[in-house]
């Protein structure tokens, strides 16, 4: 890595800073993000990256915590902030589905600035009294279904789709929230539920008397993750050395995907794109400790073929250091292709839409589906 100066200056509304080899790095007097709520390891890490852009450049950040998907999502839709430290919501709302599959919303035009993958994994609690060596004897269990969370239920038809099942296959056990199905758990009502690897809810289970076990997702089973991913593009292959009952000296194999992910709009000023994956790149040593999971942000820990089409900038970043490969180019322009024809199958569509959102809901997926498979991408939902 190039050592950095400190020289910086202000020109026009902009901080200028002088990094690396003499290559200028541009960023605006403020930034707004949101992120997730206070006392969250999302907000930390932002937080912990505002800091260093105000060291470095001046640059003043604004971060409004949003306590769900959408209240994250809106003010990035209208303009309101530059910024989303958004969890998977960020490709729902890609894709135009879920959450944002109603009038209000429709697919957005979400360009990944840089993502974060720490140490934990989003996996299948199970409890530990319950006789299971694989995802597969899951079959004919009661596993937790979230009502009103459609990612974690999205997750769990994932998992099972590792082992060739799918919620037929199981004991649907209907809970009004997170936090009630780990209850449910340890009173003996169901035995499964997705989860973080590092939740509260975890460590409850882990700790009552029915304890906690993992079913591992072998990288080898190529199978079970080409299911997978036709259920759930995002996830990845994970070693995942943090939470309940893991031992950090034997990774479970499971599975993850970015937390945060920080996305901006397509039209986010280039120069303030370019600054900012500049900055995360060649400054990591400076803001990696500050809060948790920020380590997650390292180079080699970025997906250049996930789901979600980066900045036009950061891709020239990329370019430009070395990184891109004519196949990631491949990937990237896919991706571009794909929102593109997504967003203009929702304008028409909503052309001549029915007025109740049930019956929107219902036609747009049905619209949506079809382009997709007009055009031989994968509708995914």
């Amino acid at each position: 890595m190039h050592t950095k100066t400190k020289i910086s200056f202000k020109l026009s509304g902009v901080a200028i800073g002088i990094l690396f080899a003499g290559q200028a790095v541009a960023m605006p007097n403020a930034l707004n993000w949101t992120a997730y709520g206070t006392g969250t390891s999302g907000h930390a890490q932002i937080m912990a990256i505002s800091q260093l852009l105000q060291e470095e450049y001046g640059t003043q950040s604004r971060v409004i915590p949003g306590e769900n998907d959408t209240m994250r999502m809106t003010p990035l839709k209208t303009g309101r902030v530059d910024l989303c430290a958004c969890g998977i919501a960020s490709y729902y709302g890609s894709e135009g589905v879920m959450m944002f599959a109603g009038p209000d919303w429709g697919p957005q035009p979400i360009r990944v600035i840089s993502t974060s993958i720490a140490t934990f994994g989003l996996g299948m609690a199970v409890a530990g009294d319950v006789e299971i060596d694989s995802i597969a004897d899951l079959e004919g269990k009661r596993l937790a279904y979230l009502r009103g969370d459609d990612a974690l239920n999205k997750a769990a038809e994932a998992y099972l789709a590792f082992a060739g099942l799918t919620w037929d296959d199981v004991e649907r056990v209907d809970f009004p929230g997170y936090n009630a199905a780990f209850d449910g758990i340890i009173s003996g009502r169901a035995d499964a539920a997705i989860t973080t690897t590092v939740t509260p809810a975890a460590q409850r289970l882990s700790a009552s008397p029915r304890g906690l076990q993992w079913p591992t997702l072998p990288t080898e089973d190529k199978d079970g993750w080409e299911r997978m991913l036709d259920v759930a593009p995002y996830f990845q292959p994970h070693d995942v050395t943090a939470g309940a009952g893991i031992n950090a000296d034997a990774p479970l194999a499971s599975a993850s995907y970015p937390y945060p992910i920080m996305v901006s709009n397509a039209d986010l000023a280039p120069e303030t794109a370019r600054g900012l994956i500049t900055t995360l790149t060649e400054s990591f040593d400076d803001y990696k400790d500050n809060a948790p999971g920020a380590s997650g942000y390292a180079l080699e820990n970025q997906n250049m073929t996930w789901v979600v089409p980066f900045h036009d900038a950061v891709v020239d970043y990329y370019r430009d250091t070395g990184v891109w490969t004519e196949a990631m180019e491949e990937h990237q322009k896919a991706l571009v292709e794909r929102q593109a024809l997504l967003m203009d199958t929702w304008e028409s569509y909503k052309a001549d839409a029915p007025e109740d959102e049930e019956a929107f809901i219902a036609g747009w997926m049905t619209a949506r589906r079809a382009a997709l498979e007009n055009a031989s991408m994968n509708p995914v939902f």
